[in-house]
């Protein structure tokens, strides 16, 4: 067996907050050391709030607190196939709560949003952002997989993260980087997502997971051999200690999986 993922339980969501911008911060630095940019992935639901709250926090000045948005390359982990300004749209959150509010002196960040001229053929435009994909990270065939220096993530109710849904058959891709998704149980149905494969290989995986709504959830993913199979499960599996938890003390109350209570 593999070593275990970390969970970090803090007392409400302003610790997380703080301890989460540190993490980011820390895998931005090891992003531009290795190669002189920060490329992350991050999903929608209540993640870009609780980022926001991380990341727009006033900076100490030490290279440890120091965000520089210029060289971030921002990826959606998956996207509603929906007009950009439409409610539905992760990256009209994404704008809303973190891209709209940067300072100008933090720089600002390319983010790669879907290509709306494609919203009536999901399959054309999962193809179309996988080619997003490989224009940054190389060709597809000089490179298996892209690897993201962090992929953000949340966990719903049922298990899913990004598009992923539990027993779906998106589980089972193994060629693509990102896939097409017409089915969804949660609407809207019409979906593009990151692969499972692309989402274990990030140099860094993060979810976070709030409120006592997901209690019953995580003890299913950390504790049960039954959650081992859900796509968050899959995603511990896969990413074994290259995987943290961030939760508050709400969402993991009576958890037995081993929590801390910082980085």
């Amino acid at each position: 067996m593999g070593k275990q993922p970390n969970l970090y339980a803090f007392e409400n969501i302003d610790h997380l907050a703080k301890s989460l911008r540190t993490y980011v911060i820390h895998s931005q630095n090891a992003g531009f050391e290795r190669h002189g940019i920060f490329k992350v992935a991050v999903s929608g639901g209540s993640l870009p709030n609780t980022l926001a709250k991380a990341l727009l926090a006033p900076s100490d000045g030490s290279p440890g607190d120091t965000i520089d948005f210029s060289k971030w390359e921002i990826f959606f982990a998956d996207e509603r196939a929906v007009p950009l300004d439409h409610s539905d749209s992760n990256y009209k959150l994404l704008k809303d709560e973190l891209l709209d509010k940067i300072p100008e002196q933090l720089g600002q960040p390319k983010v790669h949003p879907i290509d709306v001229q494609y919203l009536n053929d999901t399959q054309e435009m999962a193809d179309q952002y996988q080619q997003e994909l490989m224009a940054s990270f190389a060709a597809k065939d000089s490179v298996k997989l892209p690897i993201f220096d962090l992929i953000l993530l949340g966990c719903g109710p049922d298990g899913h993260t990004c598009s992923l849904f539990p027993n779906h058959e998106m589980l089972r891709e193994s060629d693509a980087w990102v896939g097409a998704v017409d089915d969804s149980p949660k609407p809207p149905p019409r979906r593009i997502t990151l692969t499972l494969p692309v989402v274990t290989h990030g140099l860094k995986i993060a979810f976070v997971a709030t409120g006592e709504g997901k209690q019953g959830i995580m003890r299913e993913i950390l504790d049960t051999e039954e959650g081992r199979s859900l796509p968050c499960g899959l995603v511990n599996e896969g990413g074994q200690e290259r995987v943290s938890w961030f939760t508050d003390s709400k969402a993991v109350q009576g958890v037995a999986f081993p929590q801390r209570g910082s980085l």
